[in-house]
């Protein structure tokens, strides 16, 4: 009689079905540098007089060179250290094709903004370095596309790679209907953030000097930031609410079928070197893996014809 093998468990690479792009020391350095620069860049404005030598048209071009450098230099340092690869690099331009046509398409009317759901999606399955890339990739591909380069840009560039890399950086162990809440939280929490640092980046040039929602070069820090959240709560509060809304119901409707398509696409991919711990198997690579098992294993009847 022929004994059937034993049921051995699969290996490691079988039980990890999805990949994630997990940044190396050198990445994680290069995206800390990123963010003091852009920190840096929304902050100066209490650093310098509006009315000194650098004033926002000037400073623009300035910050825009910028913010494309720091990218190329993480997307550079990623794939040199082995986080990005060819493929994940197409899965990047495929993203911000998709983010660069649902932006115009919302247009920012009364705060509705889709595009933040590629973004947090992407930055969430494919990790901090990956979701950092897309936000700047998919707010200058949407600007070439309609035209909207202007003194904005830098900005807005910066703030979406920010939404991106915390997207990456929210705990990898919640999963199923948890996962797609946390994000629908975290997706509301950077549209309103999001808002808050675009008006911040200009609000010391949109109301001019001597009112009472002016930009006080010199004052104190607290009163400056509280003649800011009046400014606020007087022009733009009810469209941050608005992408924020937008932006959670996207992720609940949309949110677990997506991710299960972006991690299918990172484990046939294979992104990165090894999988994330505490990543659960994929649905298709746990049945490929049941499959490969069973047929390893000879069949009773098989078995009961060798022993005749």
């Amino acid at each position: 009689m022929t004994q059937a093998p034993a049921r051995t468990p699969a290996r490691p690479a079988e039980r990890t079905g999805r990949r994630r792009v997990r940044p190396g020391v050198r990445t994680g350095v290069a995206l800390a540098l990123a963010s003091v620069v852009g920190a840096v860049a929304f902050a100066w404005p209490l650093l310098l007089r509006p009315e000194g030598p650098l004033v926002q048209a000037e400073a623009t071009p300035v910050l825009l060179a910028g913010v494309l450098v720091v990218v190329l230099l993480v997307t550079a340092v990623a794939l040199d250290d082995g986080t990005l690869d060819a493929k994940a690099v197409a899965v990047l331009g495929l993203l911000a094709a998709v983010g660069s046509v649902l932006r115009p398409l919302s247009a920012g009317t009364a705060g509705v903004e889709l595009v933040f759901l590629t973004i947090v999606l992407g930055g969430r399955v494919l990790g901090p370095a990956f979701g950092f890339a897309l936000g700047s990739t998919t707010l200058v591909a949407s600007a070439l596309l309609t035209g909207g380069v202007g003194p904005w840009l830098p900005y807005q560039m910066l703030g979406a790679s920010w939404v991106g890399l915390g997207a990456g950086l929210l705990p990898r162990r919640v999963r199923g209907r948890a996962e797609v809440a946390m994000l629908a939280g975290y997706g509301a929490v950077a549209s309103v953030v999001y808002g808050l640092a675009m008006d911040f980046s200009f609000w010391p040039f949109a109301v001019g000097l001597g009112t009472g929602l002016s930009f006080v070069p010199g004052d104190a820090l607290g009163a400056n930031l509280h003649r800011f959240a009046v400014y606020v709560a007087a022009t733009s509060l009810g469209w941050d609410v608005g992408r924020a809304v937008t932006t959670v119901v996207g992720l609940a409707l949309l949110g677990a079928p997506a991710l299960r398509a972006l991690r299918r696409t990172a484990a046939r991919a294979r992104f990165a070197p090894g999988g994330t711990p505490g990543d659960t198997p994929d649905e298709g690579a746990v049945q490929g893996a049941r499959t490969a098992l069973a047929t390893t294993r000879r069949p009773r009847h098989a078995d009961a014809h060798d022993e005749g």
